[in-house]
């Protein structure tokens, strides 16, 4: 078992001597959801590095930090190779809701993909508090987590042949875009996600350059800390608190380990 496999299975409180296979890999998603949390800090605190198999070790697992989804679902692509899953990372454009319009910075959400019998499936633990905490089938089939309802469905569009959906629980009626990729095209080297981590900490509209963002998930819920306030969502009941600097910092390392 290689240092990355066993430092992961720690963080995510899964024994050494636990098999992982495609019938209990959505109960590893969650364990991932709720140990690692999603999050900037890295960006807005100027002390990015380059995006590789060792630096993201020593961050997310050595260090015991976060990340975004190009951080989050690279270090888990890894994770799955070493437990014996076919897996690739995809690029895929996202859609903003509250415009209307696809994101003009480009492919900047990274995922994975993996093949099982035959089937395509989304695996996703780097999408917020959007992540589906279980395996998407790339057959238009509706799973449902504690998080809400998610499918994808094969559509045609100028980003790519599939459309992941998604009609969250507690915030949704109706279903919504999160993303939009080609199934046909995967990342074929790592290098190629220092563009996406270049033009989150770059781009204007970039919403991950400005302020701090942390999130996790929870048995009940989810957790959300910002330079100014802490949100505790527990059974899609909300609770805000205006916070300091100071306060922050106690937050993230009480809460977040971070």
């Amino acid at each position: 078992m290689t240092n990355l496999n066993r430092l992961f299975r720690k963080r995510l409180g899964i024994p050494c001597d636990k098999v992982i296979t495609f019938e209990n890999l959505n109960a590893v998603l969650e364990k991932a959801a709720k140990a690692i949390p999603f999050e900037n800090l890295c960006i807005v605190e100027n002390r990015t590095n380059e995006i590789t198999r060792e630096n993201l070790i020593k961050k997310i697992i050595e260090q015991n930090e976060g990340g975004l989804c190009y951080e989050l679902n690279s270090i888990f692509y890894f994770f799955l190779i070493e437990n014996g899953f076919n897996t690739n990372l995809i690029l895929a454009m996202r859609y903003n809701y509250s415009s209307q319009k696809w994101s003009t910075m480009g492919k900047t959400h990274v995922a994975n993909m993996i093949k099982h019998n035959g089937h395509f499936y989304i695996v996703d633990i780097g999408f917020g508090g959007s992540s589906p905490l279980k395996l998407v089938p790339l057959n238009g089939e509706t799973v449902t987590s504690n998080n809400g309802e998610f499918k994808v469905e094969n559509i045609d569009s100028e980003h790519g042949d599939s459309i992941f959906y998604m009609k969250l629980k507690h915030k949704d009626t109706d279903w919504k875009i999160g993303y939009a990729f080609d199934s046909k095209k995967v990342i074929k080297d790592l290098s190629e996600l220092n563009e996406v981590q270049k033009i989150n900490t770059e781009h204007p509209e970039s919403k991950f350059n400005k302020k701090p963002l942390i999130t996790k998930f929870t048995d009940k819920g989810t957790m959300t800390l910002t330079d100014t306030s802490f949100t505790e969502c527990v059974d899609g009941k909300s609770k805000k608190k205006e916070i300091d600097k100071q306060l922050f910092h106690e937050i993230a390392k009480r809460y977040f380990g971070l």
